[in-house]
C-alpha cells in the first residue's frame, strides 16, 4: 500500500482531533471558527433550530446533535441528557421535521458503563413519550461493542420505532454487525467513518472501504427495516439507487443521510427526485473534534484555515 501525502494530511488531522489541550486555542482563533460555521449550525439550541427549519423548507428531516463527545464526569453526562431532554422537547413544540443524534461518550461510556446504559435509557425514554427517534452514533473502535451493546439493550425495551444504531463500513467487522441487527430489526445509519483506526480493525484502503460499503449496504436495504444510507460520494449513491431499482424497493424504502454544509446541491437534488434526506445538523460550544474529522475528509480545506491565519 502507498502512502501518499493526503493520507498523511489525514492521519494527522485525526490525531489532532484527539488532542484535547487543543480544543480552547483552536476555538479562539477567528479563521478556524469561520470555516466551522460551515459545518456546525451554531452553539446554541436556539441556532440549530433555525437551520433545521430552513432544511425543513427545503424539502430535508434532520438529525439534531449535541457536540460534547467524551464527557469525563457523571455531572457532565447529566448536563447532556438534560440538553437532549430540552432538544426533544424543542422538535414536538415547534414541530420541526427531526430527530436526535446521541453519542455513548456523552452518556458517560468512558468511565461507567451502567451510568452511560441509564443515561442514554432516559434519552430514549424521553423520545419514545414523544414518538421520536434516538440514533446512537458510533464513535472509535474502542466502543464498538459496548456500543453495540448498549443499542441492543435499548432496542429490546423501546423497539425499532425509537432507537438504531450506526455502522462504519471501514471497521472489517461491520458486513457481520450488519447482519446481527438487522435479524434484530435494529434501524442502521451506514456511513464509511471518520476516526483513525488500526490497519488491524479497519480496512486502510478506500476501495475497500468503499466495497464493503456497497456489500453491507445491500444487505441493509434486502432487510426489510428503513435504514439510513450516509454517504456523500455520488458513486455510493449511485450504487444504492442502482440496488433499489434492482430490488424494485421504492422510494420511501430507505432514506439517504449528508452531513451540514456538505453537498447541498447532491442533498437537494436526491430530494427533489422524491427519495428521503435527513441532514445530520451538529451544535454546541464543543465543535473541535467533529470539525476536525471533517477537515480529514477533505484535508483540501485546511488550506482555507492556513490562508486566513496568515492573513491575520
Amino acid at each position: 500500500m502507498t502512502t501518499t501525502p493526503t493520507d498523511l494530511s489525514r492521519s494527522a488531522l485525526l490525531f489532532l482531533s484527539r488532542q484535547e489541550g487543543l480544543k480552547n486555542a483552536a476555538t479562539r482563533l477567528g479563521p478556524l471558527r469561520e470555516l466551522a460555521s460551515r459545518f456546525i449550525a451554531g452553539e446554541k439550541l436556539e441556532d440549530a433550530v433555525e437551520a433545521v427549519r430552513a432544511l425543513n423548507a427545503q424539502g430535508l428531516m434532520a438529525s439534531f446533535d449535541h457536540l460534547n463527545e467524551a464527557v469525563r464526569t457523571a455531572e457532565g453526562t447529566r448536563d447532556e441528557v438534560r440538553e437532549y431532554r430540552r432538544l426533544l422537547a424543542r422538535i414536538d413544540a415547534q414541530g420541526v421535521r427531526a430527530n436526535v443524534s446521541l453519542k455513548l461518550t456523552q452518556c458517560g461510556l468512558l468511565f461507567d458503563k451502567a451510568l452511560a446504559l441509564e443515561n442514554a435509557r432516559t434519552v430514549v425514554a424521553e423520545a419514545t413519550s414523544r414518538q421520536s427517534f434516538v440514533r446512537v452514533d458510533m464513535e472509535q473502535s474502542e466502543v464498538t461493542q459496548a456500543t453495540l451493546d448498549t443499542v441492543c439493550a435499548l432496542h429490546a425495551e423501546f423497539g425499532e420505532a425509537h432507537v438504531g444504531a450506526v455502522l462504519q463500513s471501514y471497521l472489517r467487522r461491520t458486513e457481520a454487525d450488519a447482519k446481527a441487527l438487522c435479524a434484530r430489526r435494529v434501524r442502521i445509519r451506514l456511513c464509511k467513518g471518520a476516526y483513525l483506526e488500526n490497519s488491524r480493525v479497519a480496512f486502510p484502503d478506500k476501495r475497500d472501504v468503499d466495497a464493503n460499503f456497497i456489500r453491507v449496504m445491500r444487505v441493509l436495504l434486502d432487510s426489510g427495516v428503513y435504514h439510513g444510507i450516509a454517504t456523500h460520494d455520488e458513486r455510493m449513491v449511485d450504487a444504492t439507487l442502482e440496488y433499489a431499482a434492482k430490488q424494485h424497493l421504492p422510494k420511501g424504502a430507505f432514506e439517504f443521510q449528508m452531513l451540514y454544509g456538505i453537498r447541498r446541491d447532491l442533498q437537494l437534488r436526491l430530494a427533489g427526485e422524491g427519495f428521503p434526506v435527513r441532514i445530520y445538523v451538529p451544535y454546541g460550544r464543543s465543535w473541535y473534534p467533529y470539525f476536525m474529522r471533517r477537515l480529514a475528509e477533505r484535508p483540501a480545506n485546511l488550506w482555507f484555515v492556513m490562508k486566513n491565519l496568515v492573513k491575520g
